[in-house]
């Protein structure tokens, strides 16, 4: 029979686990323009589970940076909030590290460097021994032990993501958010990296620095539908702007460890992917008038 300090204990964990790490509660915002008021989000509501991968999908324009650029505290709500851990959102931190399309890597800098520079600005009083270690460990997770010592502008397109990644991961954020990491990649490239991120994921615990016991938590826009339906958990989709909103979320019902090979044979993988064309493509067709 359980103590009761054994039994307190497994009941906050069942209700940490159950409670939402991240909530939006009727958010919007709008931006000031020369033709008055622009409303680029309106009542977003929506939670998102400790561990869980959710991707964020829709037509250009319909807000989703503006949307996960709050999460990081880059943007602030014109109404409504994001709460984190039920504390609203304010401000960047470390508990929240973005990796952008771009790379946003220091091109005079080696890729060493790049990421000892995240770790050194989290954790400036750890020994430098410890700096180099974590580094070194993240560098290696994403397989360029190698290339430590090259600078930036030597490594190609696939190399400076995976620095970029092992760089936003060494800090150990809660939340992980990727703003079309893959888009400027090749196919091939593409794939290989989705393959790595999904291994890193699984694997390695993004808040409490051990192997394995806890997911971190993943945003991640795409405008891949095949993607999205490889990595994620669920898939939102968002109306057009002005004043986008969630249109409909999907819930990606194939079990992890995921084969990219055993997905694409599962006839519920073409049943969601068709659901998602048709959302972005007949009853969210993007009005290329309307934009210009």
């Amino acid at each position: 029979m359980p103590t009761p300090d054994t039994l307190a204990r497994s009941l906050a964990a069942g209700a940490a686990a159950q409670t939402p790490l991240l909530r939006f509660e009727q958010l919007s915002k709008v931006y000031a323009t020369p033709r008055g008021p622009y409303p680029v989000l309106a009542d977003i509501n929506l939670e998102v589970n400790r561990g869980e991968f959710v991707c964020v999908i829709g037509h250009s324009g319909c807000g989703k940076s503006t949307l996960l650029n709050m999460v990081s505290g880059f943007a602030t709500p014109s109404s409504g909030q994001v709460l984190l851990n039920g504390a609203p959102i304010q401000r960047p931190g470390p508990d929240r590290m973005v990796v952008f399309q771009g790379y946003a890597l220091l091109p005079w800098m080696t890729a060493y460097e790049n990421v000892h520079l995240a770790i050194d600005s989290v954790q400036p009083n750890i020994s430098e021994h410890q700096k180099r270690e974590i580094a070194m460990e993240h560098l290696a997770m994403v397989g360029l032990t190698a290339a430590a010592d090259k600078r930036i502008t030597q490594l190609s397109g696939g190399m400076k993501q995976r620095v970029a990644i092992a760089r936003a991961l060494s800090i150990r954020p809660e939340v992980l958010i990727l703003d079309e990491p893959f888009g400027a990649l090749d196919a091939i490239t593409k794939e290989e990296l989705q393959e790595e991120l999904l291994k890193i994921w699984r694997n390695f615990d993004c808040n409490t620095q051990q192997a394995g016991t806890q997911n971190c938590t993943v945003l991640m826009i795409t405008h891949d539908i095949d993607e999205a339906l490889f990595l994620a958990d669920r898939l939102v989709m968002m109306t057009n702007g002005p004043a986008a909103g969630i249109g409909e979320v999907l819930t990606i019902p194939f079990p992890r460890p995921r084969s990219r090979e055993e997905i694409m044979e599962d006839p519920r993988y073409y049943e969601l992917r068709n659901q998602a064309l048709d959302f972005l493509y007949n009853r969210f067709a993007h009005d290329e008038d309307e934009a210009a």
